[in-house]
Parts: structure tokens; sequence; C-alpha cells
């Protein structure tokens, strides 16, 4: 992740780097909606685990920009997965909704961490030696 910066401080390469990937998340979030309806559940493990490769791998601050906050954070839906769980709970459908809660928190958070190790475990490639 890009370390904080005081104030408000918009860079232009960083803005548009966070642009080019949250468009194409936020299209492929909207398509998924489309194809295969609410599937917050799906959308948000499957985020979790794409962010927490990313986050694993060696720092890369474009990348975690365009991937990492871009798309992942446009892909993945933290509102529509509360919402989710509103609905449940105005129909009077506790379980649904805790299980809704639960089972997102707990799957998310083992995606992450899947994806995290796994992006550890990926070695930049070594620079080729030159003969001396």
């Amino acid at each position: 992740m890009p370390e904080a910066k005081p104030g408000l401080q918009l860079e232009l390469l960083e803005l548009l780097l966070v642009g080019a990937g949250a468009v194409p998340g936020a299209l492929l979030r909207w398509q998924l909606a489309l194809y295969l309806g609410d599937q917050n559940l799906l959308v948000n493990v499957l985020g979790a685990a794409l962010l927490g490769f990313l986050s694993g791998l060696p720092a890369a601050p474009r990348r975690q920009l365009l991937l990492g906050i871009g798309f992942c954070g446009s892909v993945t839906t933290f509102s529509s997965w509360m919402l989710a769980a509103v609905k449940h709970l105005s129909a009077g459908d506790w379980a649904a909704a805790l299980g809704l809660i639960g089972l997102t928190l707990g799957l998310g958070l083992g995606a992450a961490a899947l994806g995290f190790n796994l992006g550890r475990r990926l070695k930049p490639p070594e620079p080729p030696q030159s003969p001396t």
C-alpha cells in the first residue's frame, strides 16, 4: 500500500492509475451482477483473494494503485454486502443476515490470507549476472 501523505494530494499519475483500474473493475462488477445476480459473497471473496495476493507480492506502489485500490476496490462491494444484510434483517430473517455476515467475513479473511501467502511465495526473478 502506498505511504500515506499529509493532506489531500492528487498526483496525476496516481489518479490515472487508480482510475484505470477502477473502470474495468466496476464494469466487471456490473456484468457479474447482470449475469450472476446478487452474488456479493462470491465477488467479495474473490476480490479479497486477489487483493491478498497483490499485497503479498514484493512492493510495487503503482501496481497496488492500479490493481489493488483501483480494480479490487471497484469490483468488490462493501455497501452492497451491507444492504443485502439489512434486507434480510428488515424481512425478519436474522439467521440469513448473520449467516451472510459471518460467511463473508470468514471466507473473505481466509481468501485474503491464502492470496497473501501465495503472493509472498513468489520471488522476483534474479537479475542476470554478468560474467566477470
